[in-house]
């Protein structure tokens, strides 16, 4: 018992400070999106948030500074994390895409265009039939017009 005494005052150091650390990161969020914001547009990754987005991607912070991004909605913050690829600009709801167009030509029966053909903003999955290019499956786009699967509600 008296082995444990000591540690338990430490315990709840540990426990109040994730508390305190957890409170000021929502604080940074609820400041940075107050409501009726203007920044709703996207946004390099604020310094007060960086080790955030950082622990909720599984990334570096350097990461986070470099290759993430936020925007509001409302008082919601939101938050893209570039990764593998991912688009966290406007999307591309364009059915007919003259790169696609092209690559289709060159290549008439191939099962998936790739991203270099079609870009990476695009919101649909192509394939060739026939030398045309064709939509086979689509991702939904949220009100603000960006790919919803590639942002995440901070809280």
């Amino acid at each position: 018992m008296s082995l444990i005494a000591p540690l338990i005052p430490f315990a709840v150091l540990v426990a109040f400070m994730s508390i305190a650390s957890e409170s000021s990161a929502l604080a940074a969020s609820a400041a940075y999106c107050p409501g009726s914001s203007d920044r709703h547009f996207v946004q390099p990754v604020p310094a007060a948030l960086r080790e955030r987005v950082a622990k909720s991607f599984g990334i570096r912070v350097d990461q986070a500074r470099d290759a993430a991004a936020v925007r509001c909605v409302g008082s919601q913050l939101l938050v893209c994390w570039v990764g593998a690829n991912l688009n966290c600009g406007k999307a591309d709801t364009r059915r007919r895409l003259p790169a696609a167009v092209a690559f289709c030509r060159d290549n008439p029966s191939v099962a998936a265009v790739p991203m270099y053909a079609t870009g990476h903003d695009t919101i649909y999955e192509w394939r060739c039939v026939d030398g045309r290019a064709v939509v086979t499956k689509a991702m939904t786009v949220d009100p603000q017009g960006y790919i919803a699967n590639n942002w995440r509600q901070m809280r």
